[in-house]
């Protein structure tokens, strides 16, 4: 069955693309070609009346190319710095090309405390609801300018692999699909180890397939003091 096939009685896509899929690994600038062909997919999508949201990696990466840094920095700020340009300079590609299309997009930004406050998280499912009526597709990031658990444990956790998740529960969606640099689900990591073998469908999440995970560091955070010195 062909990925067509598999969408054919979905109604509620969210579809996550991360940083290593939107740039050239040689620059680490934007790939404007995947970017035009993920745009024109969604809207087809869109227009097979499917509701869509797009969850986005990529904030970081584009303000370090368009600051021209040698380097992606280590220094939280500074990071900070590069998500807050580079959010503003990946929305205005994004809307450039959902608008050759007429399709209406919006922009989303999310932290931990929208889905740990009951109040916020009825806001953002209600914000996503009307959105999605109203035919638009929400493009969601983590609002990495202003959130610091979120951008330390970000590398750890696999760029926005868990925000995916958090959202596609959120609007109660049909599919989630991970676009990314590896195949897919397999039983260890194929770049490091090449006996590792490709899991194509898992029909239930039994104690083997749980144990292949891997163990990450503890991520210990300490809340920012309040007022800042």
């Amino acid at each position: 069955m062909n990925y067509r096939e598999r969408l054919k009685n979905k109604k509620r896509i969210v579809i996550k693309i991360g940083s290593s899929s939107l740039t050239h690994p040689e620059t680490g600038r934007l790939n404007l070609r995947k970017l035009e062909v993920l745009a024109r997919e969604l809207c087809d999508l869109r227009n097979q009346g499917k509701d869509v949201v797009l969850v986005s990696s990529g904030a970081i990466a584009t303000g370090v190319a368009a600051l021209g840094l040698k380097e992606k920095p280590t220094e939280l700020k500074r990071k900070q710095a590069c998500a807050a340009v580079g959010q503003a300079r990946l929305m205005m590609i994004y809307q450039k090309l959902f608008s050759e299309y007429n399709q209406p997009s919006a922009q989303i930004l999310m932290t931990k405390n929208t889905m740990v406050n009951n109040i916020n998280r009825k806001n953002a499912q209600n914000t996503f609801n009307e959105l999605l009526d109203l035919g638009v597709i929400p493009i969601v990031n983590e609002n990495d300018s202003i959130s610091t658990y979120e951008i330390q444990t970000l590398e750890k956790f696999g760029d926005n692999d868990t925000l995916s998740a958090v959202v596609a529960a959120l609007v109660q969606a049909d599919l989630l699909i991970l676009l990314s640099d590896i195949d897919g689900l397999f039983t260890d990591d194929p770049n490091s180890n090449p006996d590792a073998k490709f899991i194509d469908v898992v029909e239930n999440l039994d104690e083997n397939l749980l144990n292949m995970g891997k163990v990450l560091p503890e991520v210990k955070w300490e809340p920012a003091e309040w007022p800042p010195n």
